[in-house]
């Protein structure tokens, strides 16, 4: 077994899938093995603990995952308990599936060598200073962690042994050739196929529901009646651009703003010249008297591009006769920036210019003088900054008043109103999925429906909903979760066992019509009765249909002999579907099968590891701890 393990975790898939598979590696990354210390067990695997900081460090690891791919949306998940226990419990089964990985691989004698574990710490980014390892970082890490370079290795040794027999699992997953066409046959099948839809309604006469109907389907359906806690609020709010309406902004502020962000407004003067460039070889007095000879020789009236071209040791620039195109200052080297800038007029040409690239010869070629853009220019959009700063600062000194406010007076809001200058707004009742706006995300939510507000009645705490904009609140009107009596929800039950008795009925009168068909009968003149007619579709897909999901399922259920049946679509109402014609796939290209044989195999390699998982939970002795 052992062997044949080896063998498969060389293959191909080996490699492709394993970053399919969350291991430790992924979850944690380095962070882990630094940080791990011994403490309280979260769980138990088979007599092996996994510690409180392991699980700590997972979850740190993940939420700064999800934060950078989610962004707020996951802000607004992490500040829901529920889901942050559920989240937490994830991370933690992830975990035991990590253990019980290492606990199989270590009974299979699976080993990773020195020279292995070598070679990966020599490829953790962790440890590397412009992507090469070094040993002094490597071993400041450390030492800040607390950890010796021994005790790092064998974790690194650990986790290496468990993707080793992880990628030998995955590896052993294949799909033969045969399979891969057999599917992309049946994916790309075309059926042209007949359907009627039976309303319902039309049977809603034959149907009776009684009130002993109605009593069992309210008991056996008793948790659907629970209606959400509701609430209604009363709450002030303050955003920055608010203050910004009554914001005064005097001309000497403007004249102030301006000149204290002069460079915002400012364009720098800029150069455009052309260079000879000489480098300075062994020979010095040989490449000076040169350069010397090429000054005189344009002095003379010779042709500068020209010579650019011919002598220059910048290539790329010699190409274009020299031109470096606009620059300014702090961009060239400061000799040649200082000779280029020193130059009058266009057209004129330096003396010859040492740099530390070598000896240059530079032609003007364009200037541009430093051009500041004039108070009017600008005047509107300094009054919006000006505006923006001076309300940014009552913001902040209101935001104090607000807290201190709402807390001193926490059985109404009428003091933070008159501090505001704004009337008080409510709300609608409203319960947590029916939030919306500023009350939808889960920071809101969790204070509005806090015991706090509810039991107590008093004030909301100030809520930063942005750093520009607060919300203060209380509970105005409270509805507690409970269970609607019967007489209440009677008459919607009545009509949802209608319309389930009246879709039944159909279904049954359809199936009926199918049992007729399949004996030979005409069924035409029991559809006319109903004023039914069949529509045709030709070609159609198996995936990306626009007809009912469940009529497209149906079609491709059909044979060519049993080529009806009738079926219940989500509206409520009923279906005949009758198959028409099968239309084979045309041809594969090999890059279309390879691609599907990539799928088969991922999607099988993913499903093995789910079952060799759940196999080894089923074997194993697992207690689970409280997981804080």
């Amino acid at each position: 077994m052992l062997e044949r393990i080896r063998e498969g975790s060389q293959g191909f898939w080996a490699k492709a899938i394993l970053g399919l598979v969350i291991l430790t590696f992924a979850l944690a990354g380095v962070g882990s093995y630094l940080n791990a210390k011994t403490d309280v067990p979260v769980a138990t695997v088979n007599g092996d603990d996994i510690s409180q900081s392991s699980l700590e460090n997972a979850y740190q690891n993940e939420r700064a995952r999800m934060e950078n791919q989610y962004g707020d949306a996951f802000a607004n998940l992490m500040a829901d308990s529920d889901y942050m226990k559920t989240f937490k419990r994830g991370l933690l089964d992830r975990l035991i599936a990590d253990k019980l990985v290492e606990q199989t691989a270590a009974d299979l004698g699976m080993r990773v060598s020195d020279t292995q574990v070598k070679e990966a710490l020599l490829a953790m980014p962790e440890f590397q200073i412009a992507g090469t390892f070094n040993n002094d970082r490597y071993q400041a890490i450390l030492r800040q962690a607390g950890m010796q370079p021994q005790d790092f290795r064998e974790r690194i040794r650990l986790d290496m042994t468990r993707q080793q027999l992880v990628r030998a699992l995955l590896g052993s997953e294949f799909s033969l050739a045969g399979e891969v066409e057999q599917a992309y046959a049946l994916q790309q099948q075309q059926r042209d196929i007949s359907y009627v839809k039976v309303a319902a309604e039309q049977f809603l006469d034959s149907v009776v529901v009684s009130e002993d109907d109605i009593s069992t389907y309210y008991q056996s359906n008793i948790s659907s009646f629970d209606t959400e806690e509701r609430v209604a609020l009363r709450y002030l709010e303050l955003t920055i651009e608010d203050l910004m309406e009554g914001v005064e902004v005097s001309e000497q502020e403007i004249d102030e703003a301006y000149q204290a962000n002069m460079d915002q407004y400012r364009t720098a003067a800029e150069r455009r010249a052309s260079h000879i460039l000489l480098e300075l070889g062994d020979d010095e007095q040989k490449v000076r008297a040169q350069a010397e000879e090429l000054l005189t020789r344009i002095n003379n009236g010779e042709d500068f591009a020209a010579l650019a071209k011919e002598f220059s040791a910048d290539a790329f620039s010699a190409e274009n006769g020299g031109d470096l195109d606009w620059f300014g200052r702090d961009v060239m080297d400061p000799a040649f920036e200082e000779a280029t800038f020193a130059l009058a007029k266009e057209g004129d040409v330096s003396e010859v210019v040492e740099s530390e690239f070598g000896l240059h010869i530079i032609k003007l070629t364009g200037i541009k003088a430093e051009e500041v853009q004039p108070l009017d220019a600008v005047k509107d959009d300094i009054i919006t900054q000006v505006k923006r700063d001076k309300a940014q600062a009552e913001f902040y000194q209101l935001h104090q008043q607000v807290a201190e406010l709402a807390f001193e007076q926490p059985d109404n809001l009428e003091d933070v109103a008159g501090l505001l200058d704004k009337e008080i707004q409510t709300t609608d009742m409203f319960s947590r999925a029916e939030a919306q706006g500023v009350f939808a995300g889960n920071q809101v939510l969790n204070v509005a429906f806090s015991d706090e507000l509810i039991e107590e009645a008093v004030n909301s705490e100030v809520i930063d909903v942005t750093p520009e904009h607060l919300l203060v609140m209380r509970v105005a009107e409270h509805q507690p979760q409970r269970t609607r009596p019967l007489e209440e929800v009677a008459a919607d039950i009545e009509a949802q066992l209608k319309a389930d008795k009246a879709q039944n009925a159909a279904k049954q009168w359809a199936d009926e019509l199918v049992a007729q068909a399949a004996g030979g009968e005409d069924i035409q003149a029991k559809l006319d009765e109903k004023s039914l007619v069949w529509a045709s579709e030709a070609g159609q897909v198996r995936y990306g249909s626009l007809l009912p999901p469940a009529v497209v399922e149906q079609a491709f259920k059909l044979g060519t002999e049993a080529n009806m049946a009738a079926v219940n679509t989500a509206d409520g109402n009923v279906a005949l579907v009758r198959l028409d014609a099968i239309h084979a796939a045309e041809k594969a290209e090999d890059a279309m099968l390879a691609g599907l044989e990539q799928r088969l195999s991922s999607g099988r390699s993913q499903q093995l590891y789910v079952d060799f998982i759940e196999a080894l939970k089923a074997k194993a002795d697992i207690e689970i701890h409280a997981v804080q």
